[in-house]
């Protein structure tokens, strides 16, 4: 194999060209892996129409939602032939943040589509040391009783495990009331497995159809917060709490729409002991009073990515069925990428799109 061939981004909002790039030789503990899928993020939106700084400067081969085929390994043959998924953040595991357990913010680490070149291409070289193996015959074959394909997983690279970190973070048991302020990529992964920790879930959102998608994937109530005022959506959640013998107190509330209005209406359901956790990104601010975190004696936690010991456990959640992909996912061919982009932009595409490899 002599090249990779790949979609990059040149410049902000300039459309992504096909280019090729040379194969680098491997050193030891990197693999080239063949791409299956690579998922579209709204971070990758982000870099691509916002101006969001990427760690690597242009261009670059954006994509961090990647799962494929190891193709060669060096010095470590075993790797060959296995499907993977890549990790978003491949932390370094040597640092001081990554000995204290906190890989996801380690700062020698390698994101795809940020640090190093991504996913959307035919290959990609990354590090072996925390691979994920997926137990599958081959790309096509399904996985466990989940239905979904190698290329549908890619999206566990970020869109399910990082909802899953923030749940653990926030300290969610069974009976807890979680809420979650945007159901669409990762909010809506979030109230599933909020669900399968035996959470009482709570999905808010301004799009009437997010909210019906949900309602039969672990959404014990749904509330459209177009028009309505932060204390008139606070007294109806209040009723759904009353009306189940929930408790009013200790609230797990994640803003995942990464918008402005969701971070204010998130900050206004702070109860007493609840804990907000940011797991949604926006380069906008918004202004609020940060001494009702200290009248709630409450916390706020940001959320970076997933360190990727927790993927085996999201892998499981999956084939067994406790998180559905196939009806929140959307795959086109990789050809159609700056299309995609711009749909994905304008909001046109209802599911998580995943871009499939059809170079010649």
């Amino acid at each position: 194999m002599q090249k990779i061939q790949s979609w990059q981004m040149q410049e902000i909002s300039s459309p992504m060209l096909l280019t090729d790039i040379a194969v680098p030789e491997l050193t030891d503990g990197e693999a080239l892996v063949r791409v299956s899928g690579c998922g579209v993020c709204h971070t990758d939106l982000g870099f691509f129409y916002d101006g969001v700084r990427t760690s690597k400067a242009l261009p670059l081969v954006l994509g961090h939602e990647i799962s494929g085929v190891v193709v060669d390994a060096a010095g470590a043959d075993h790797w060959a032939g296995k499907a993977v998924i890549i990790p978003a953040v491949l932390p370094c595991g040597q640092c001081e943040l990554c000995r204290r357990g906190r890989g996801t913010i380690c700062r020698n680490q390698k994101m795809p589509g940020n640090h190093i070149d991504g996913g959307f291409a035919s290959h990609i070289v990354v590090p072996t040391k925390y691979l994920c193996p997926v137990d599958v015959a081959d790309e096509n074959d399904a996985f466990g009783t989940s239905g979904v394909t190698l290329q549908e997983l890619s999206v566990i690279a970020d869109a399910v495990t990082t909802p899953y970190q923030a749940i653990l973070n926030s300290g969610l048991t069974a009976g807890d009331l979680a809420l979650f302020i945007g159901v669409g990529g990762i909010g809506g992964f979030g109230v599933q497995i909020a669900k399968a920790m035996g959470a009482n879930v709570v999905a808010i959102d301004i799009d009437d159809q997010r909210l019906k998608n949900i309602e039969g994937y672990g959404a014990d109530v749904t509330f459209n917060a177009t028009g309505m005022d932060p204390k008139g959506l606070r007294k109806e959640v209040r009723d759904f709490v009353a009306a189940n013998s929930i408790s009013s107190f200790e609230w797990k509330i994640f803003e995942t729409s990464g918008t402005p209005a969701g971070q204010e209406l998130a900050f206004s359901l702070l109860t007493f002991g609840a804990t907000l956790s940011i797991v949604g990104f926006t380069m906008k601010s918004i202004q609020i009073r940060m001494s009702n975190l200290m009248a709630f004696d409450a916390r706020a936690l940001g959320n970076w990515g997933c360190h990727p010991q927790y993927y085996p456990p999201v892998l499981e959640l999956v084939r067994t069925g406790q998180i559905k992909l196939g009806p929140f996912v959307q795959t086109f061919p990789m050809s159609e990428i700056n299309t995609v982009f711009e749909r994905a932009h304008r909001h046109e595409i209802d599911k998580r799109p995943i871009l499939v490899p059809d170079f010649d």
